[in-house]
């Protein structure tokens, strides 16, 4: 009598039991503390931004908040931290990216990239008070950079004005955290280059422009683009680092939204800065979104 033959493939298919109830309820227990939080601290706040932005004092419902973002200086506000944004996430692609191109053409394990890859990890979460600091004592009224160059070449950097403490100020610091993270970014979809493609082209008789022009530009465009909206959103919310330089003034939408919550607003116009805060997450929800559909598109080169 022969014996009936069980192949590996049906034992490993007895073998591997579905997730039993034991561990549904496990998941569930790792889960919901972060479902409270996200809840707590993201999704009760932006259900009262977007309920106050439509209502008046007296709790009624009127669109005039709205309406005051069009004119004035809040329209001003969204059009100097639209402007802020937008630059600092330029320099800051193109500064990176480049970055991360001297990175991606050198030895995968030397030193360079470790240095680079660490220093951008550390650099791109610095920011707020100690970068404010950083910058005042470096390039303040009183920094050794600023006293250097004053006493031993003539040169005084305000001499045209407290610029450090004004927009092109808040750009040359936003832009020093938006290099780092544009090498966090963008370097593994350089890394995601696959050297075959090159080949390729080499063995076709393409040149690196050609390699460039038909091959990998259009596959990095999509990361690129990606990473400046996402560049953008990142310098479009930052607070803490414009606070700690702006002292006096509301030249960007946080600022204004600050002095709403310490209490500088106008009688019966109490829910302004919940307008603001709601024309913020519209702005950074439609960036992110550009930003994920571009994710999307090049994802389908790294499968």
């Amino acid at each position: 009598m022969v014996a009936p033959v069980t192949t590996g493939v049906g034992r490993a298919d007895r073998a591997a039991p579905g997730p039993g109830p034991g561990r549904g309820r496990l998941a569930w227990l790792v889960v919901v503390p972060f479902l409270a939080y996200v809840g707590t601290f993201l999704v009760y706040p932006t259900v009262l931004v977007l309920a106050g932005a439509f209502q008046d004092s007296d709790g009624g419902f009127t669109l005039a908040n709205l309406a005051d973002l069009t004119r004035g200086a809040y329209l001003q506000a969204f059009l100097r931290s639209v402007e802020l944004s937008a630059i600092t996430a330029l320099l800051g692609a193109v500064l990176g990216a480049l970055l991360s191109w001297a990175v991606a053409v050198g030895e995968p394990e030397g030193p360079l990239r470790r240095v680079v890859v660490a220093g951008a990890g550390v650099l791109a979460q610095f920011g707020g008070v100690p970068l404010a600091f950083a910058f005042l004592a470096t390039v303040g009224f009183q920094g050794f950079v600023t006293r250097f160059l004053r006493d031993s070449f003539g040169v005084d950097l305000f001499a045209g004005g407290a610029w450090l403490f004004e927009l092109p100020g808040l750009t040359l610091v936003y832009t020093f955290f938006q290099i780092p993270l544009m090498v966090i970014v963008f370097l593994p979809a350089l890394d995601g280059l696959r050297p075959q493609w090159r080949e390729a082209v080499d063995s076709l008789g393409g040149t690196t422009w050609t390699y460039w022009r038909h091959v990998g530009g259009p596959i990095l465009l999509p990361a690129f683009l990606g990473a400046v909206l996402l560049l953008f959103a990142n310098a479009f919310s930052a607070y803490a680092t414009a606070a700690a330089l702006v002292s006096q003034g509301s030249p960007i939408v946080p600022l204004q939204i600050r002095g709403f919550l310490t209490g500088e607003v106008l009688l019966g116009r109490e829910n302004l800065g919940k307008a603001l805060g709601l024309g913020m997450v519209v702005v950074v929800g439609v960036a992110m979104g550009l930003y994920a559909v571009l994710q999307r598109r090049f994802a389908r080169w790294q499968r």
